[in-house]
């Protein structure tokens, strides 16, 4: 089986145009994990935040030149310019956006070469949606970073009640502890709508230099 792993190389960003003038101040705006849709012309077309709500987004230069029909998972400055009203879809005005990592989670029994766990330091973790989304500290120089998600099981216990274990793989290809950049990572779970129900739980480990092996747990 052919491994995809999502390297982290001071974050790709999305073609998008973004404000040249360092002094621009934007309105009023959100900034959040969220994703964006591409139609058949590979062109940003709606953006869907994880509370399922759909935005059309405003046409403009720069939005082109993506993939068709893809779902790209990002970190994204926006504009709601209106709400829902008479059946049409609210827009939003897209400032910028960057891909955050999200590759579907590996079982560890398919995952041929060594899974490396190397530390980094956890900012923030959330559950939102169908995400996992972390937020996590990376000391590094110049090495390219590689990270994905892998499945070590989905256990039950007494009250059969599940827990989809994930851990965390990060290779830093050695690199010098130079310097602490944020690297955005969201574990999709969308895969596990019909395997985990209300109520079950999500336990996802990770190597850290605070902690040493920790973990958090997460309801379903």
């Amino acid at each position: 089986m052919t491994k995809r792993i999502f390297a982290y190389i001071s974050f790709l960003c999305l073609l998008l145009a973004a404000c040249k003038e360092e002094t621009y101040v934007y309105p009023s705006v959100i900034t959040e994990f969220i994703d964006l849709q591409t139609d058949a012309t590979g062109t940003i077309t709606h953006l869907i935040a994880d509370d399922g709500e759909h935005y059309a987004v405003q046409p403009r230069e720069g939005l082109d030149g993506l993939r068709a029909d893809t779902l790209y998972r990002t970190v994204s400055v926006y504009q709601i310019l209106n709400e829902q009203t008479d059946g049409n879809e609210p827009e939003a005005i897209l400032y910028s956006s960057r891909t955050v990592i999200s590759p579907y989670p590996v079982k560890a029994g398919a995952w041929k070469d060594s899974i490396y766990t190397d530390p980094v330091d956890i900012q923030s973790i959330w559950r939102s949606g169908d995400y996992l989304n972390l937020i996590l500290e990376v000391r590094r120089k110049d090495q390219t970073h590689a990270f994905h998600f892998i499945e070590d099981s989905i256990s039950a216990d007494a009250s059969d009640i599940r827990t989809l274990n994930l851990q965390l793989f990060h290779n830093s290809n050695n690199d010098y502890e130079a310097f602490t950049e944020q690297a955005y990572l969201s574990v999709p779970l969308r895969r596990y709508r019909d395997t985990l129900h209300t109520g079950d739980k999500i336990r996802f480990r990770l190597n850290t230099y605070k902690e040493g092996e920790t973990y958090r747990d997460f309801t379903y």
